[in-house]
């Protein structure tokens, strides 16, 4: 069988550290298994959450939901792709003309073959962050602005809902179900977006959701593998 988990929200909270005991337990698991980590993050944030105990006795690593793969620490796959000038418009539309009044700064985080854009901005603290969550639960801004944006550009590109304040737009076919053709055999799915318009759902679909876990976090996750 194949492990395969998303990291934000699924083995870590999103943007934060594993928790220890977690962690220990994880490098035990992940030694004696075929495990994988799949993540719309960078390598640099994955490594910032994820010890490097777990990380590295890891099969690979699908990085930017696939378009940068690490196998035991070494650079095997890599995509280049940025956004076209009418998409980054569209989208410092949305940023401009949001209702939600903070803004914190880098809202466009350019990764191998995906751009994450927020609107309270990825350098936003603890308190900011859980602010715009509320806002965001309130006004499903997120899922409106993926919805506007698909309907405009979604032959193209794709938006999709990810982590807890932001967006990943990834060319079409370039989200995370592409890992599937680096696995074979049997898998088993965690992520905590997996319905639609989340990052996880087109590996979910792509898997039929069959031996799919939508977990509420990391809790979740640790509950369904010790049983």
């Amino acid at each position: 069988m194949n492990y395969v988990f998303d990291v934000d929200g699924t083995l870590t909270p999103s943007r934060g550290e594993m928790d220890k005991e977690f962690a220990n337990w994880m490098e035990h698991f992940t030694t004696h298994n075929a495990c994988y980590l799949v993540t719309g993050s960078d390598r640099v944030k994955t490594k910032e959450q994820v010890p490097a105990s777990v990380y590295d006795s890891c099969m690979k690593v699908f990085q930017c939901s696939g378009n940068h793969i690490f196998e035991q620490n070494r650079e095997i796959h890599k995509d280049e792709w940025m956004l076209s000038h009418e998409q980054n418009i569209f989208l410092l539309d949305k940023l401009h003309s949001s209702q939600y009044g903070i803004r914190t700064g880098q809202h466009f985080d350019h990764r191998p073959g995906l751009c994450n854009f927020s609107v309270v901005g990825r350098n936003a603290g603890p308190y900011q962050r859980q602010d715009y969550i509320w806002f965001d639960e309130m006004f499903e801004e997120r899922s409106n602005i993926a919805t506007e944006f698909n309907k405009k550009f979604g032959k193209e590109v794709r938006a999709t809902v990810a982590g807890e304040t932001g967006l990943d737009i990834t060319p079409v076919g370039k989200g995370k179900a592409q890992i599937l053709k680096w696995l074979k055999g049997p898998i088993t799915f965690f992520g905590d977006k997996t319905m639609e318009g989340g990052n996880d759902y087109d590996l979910a679909a792509a898997l039929e959701f069959k031996n799919v876990n939508q977990v509420d976090d990391w809790r979740h996750t640790w509950k369904i593998l010790s049983n």
